[in-house]
């Protein structure tokens, strides 16, 4: 019998439809002419219910962090690349209902959509079952990555902290390129470059694809070029 979705996060839905509402892309929606039954509104409900049970999570579990500190953990734990990561964990990928064009083009392993997905299903889950179910359904996943977003300095994290100084400005993040690959195998080098607002913030050099992205986020936080031009 094939593992559904209900089994993987261990909650079951009185009410179906909002589970398939949560799982479906706008791009069937438009495909089946169904306007209005897809996950857009449920992703706009479940990003406002994640925000308030990890801000209170995070406000009664640890009282020594100010207000600033706080806001980044919180802004790190609800970042689109946190969000594609809880959505594996829980195999989204397999259960997401997309249009044929979509689904050829790779869309459920897209992180957009797994991200918009698993935002979508917080939702379905609070309209479904309350507060209390949405609850333990995102501390059961979040719990670790609470703990490391706590424990990780700023400087541990430059893509984030770059992420989270762009996205108080607007709400366009940062994308990274790989303008280089060169040597052999078991020597590669790797140049990559960060950009954003039509702008490149910075670039740098590593031994692999990540370790390049993190020198250019490095270098973008001390070139600071989203900072209006002193006169």
């Amino acid at each position: 019998m094939p593992e559904t979705l209900e089994k993987i996060i261990g909650y079951k839905f009185a009410n179906s439809l909002l589970l398939a509402e949560a799982l479906t892309h706008p791009s069937l929606a438009y495909e089946t002419q169904r306007p209005h039954f897809d996950n857009q509104r449920l992703e706009f409900l479940g990003d406002a219910v994640l925000q308030v049970i990890l801000t209170d999570e995070l406000y009664r579990c640890y009282p020594a962090l100010g207000e600033g500190r706080l806001t980044k953990v919180r802004s790190r734990l609800v970042s689109k690349d946190a969000l594609w990561k809880f959505a594996r964990q829980i195999k989204l990928c397999n259960f997401l209902l997309l249009g044929k064009g979509e689904e050829r083009s790779g869309g459920n392993e897209r992180a957009s959509n797994l991200a918009d997905a698993y935002e979508a299903l917080i939702g379905a889950i609070y309209l479904d079952g309350g507060q209390s179910a949405a609850r333990d359904f995102v501390l059961s996943q979040c719990e670790s990555a609470i703990e490391e977003a706590v424990d990780e300095p700023d400087e541990a994290n430059p893509k984030g902290r770059l992420q989270e100084l762009l996205q108080a400005i607007s709400q366009s993040s940062p994308s990274y390129r790989i303008l280089l690959q060169e040597g052999p195998d078991h020597a590669k080098n790797f140049e990559a470059c960060v950009e954003w607002d039509e702008k490149t913030l910075g670039c740098g050099r590593g031994r692999s694809k990540k370790e390049a992205e993190f020198e250019a986020a490095t270098q973008a936080l001390k070139n600071e070029l989203w900072l209006p031009k002193k006169e």
